[in-house]
């Protein structure tokens, strides 16, 4: 396995500056592909900020009573793209860590909707790191167009992720703790700081 440098979270500055006077009660929104790691994460980080922790994924399956690929084999990509931002706007919650779909970055009303009470968090993994943790897609619910491989749509998600985040954390070689350590670190110094 080969060692990692250990990079500093990238920051969207501007962005951050007229979100830090909202910190106190602004939820903490994780983005990233599909394997990035968003819910596990998002439950240690909650816990760890002692924060409530919402699943976006949940809150869609919950509300259509149905699994995410159940969904997409039913409605289609673009309907199960309707029900997730749907699904976003009807959210409502305050000092929460969320945990999004990787494909909520394809509907910009839904990530204005998560970044006007939130700092969107970018959880980066290479393709690498994706294609080891997922094991079946079909079952997994990912929005895809038949016949799209997993490297098109990683290369089509990484510039929206990269437009839509505040902080960019690189977890490659990082366990899940060391994760969430980092991202719960950055936050709380960019808190304190001001900055």
């Amino acid at each position: 396995m080969k060692e990692v440098a250990e990079k500093r979270p990238e920051i969207n500055e501007t962005r951050w500056e007229q979100k830090n006077s909202q910190m106190r009660q602004s939820n903490i929104v994780l983005i990233g592909m599909p394997g990035a790691g968003k819910s596990t994460i998002g439950v240690l980080l909650a816990k760890a900020l002692k924060m409530p922790f919402t699943d976006t994924d949940l809150v869609i399956q919950q509300r259509e009573d149905k699994f995410l690929h159940e969904i997409i084999a039913e409605k289609g990509i673009k309907g199960f793209l309707d029900i997730e931002e749907e699904a976003i706007l009807g959210l409502s919650v305050k000092g929460h860590v969320i945990a999004t779909g990787g494909s909520v970055v394809y509907r910009s009303r839904a990530m204005e909707h998560l970044s006007s009470d939130g700092l969107i968090v970018y959880i980066k993994a290479s393709f690498e790191e994706i294609e080891k943790r997922i094991k079946n897609i079909s079952t997994r619910g990912i929005a895809m167009e038949k016949g799209q491989t997993l490297y098109a749509l990683y290369c089509e998600r990484i510039p929206l992720y990269e437009k839509y985040a505040d902080i960019t954390v690189a977890t490659d070689g990082m366990d899940i703790e060391k994760a969430v350590e980092r991202i719960r670190s950055e936050i709380l110094r960019r808190k304190r700081s001001g900055a």
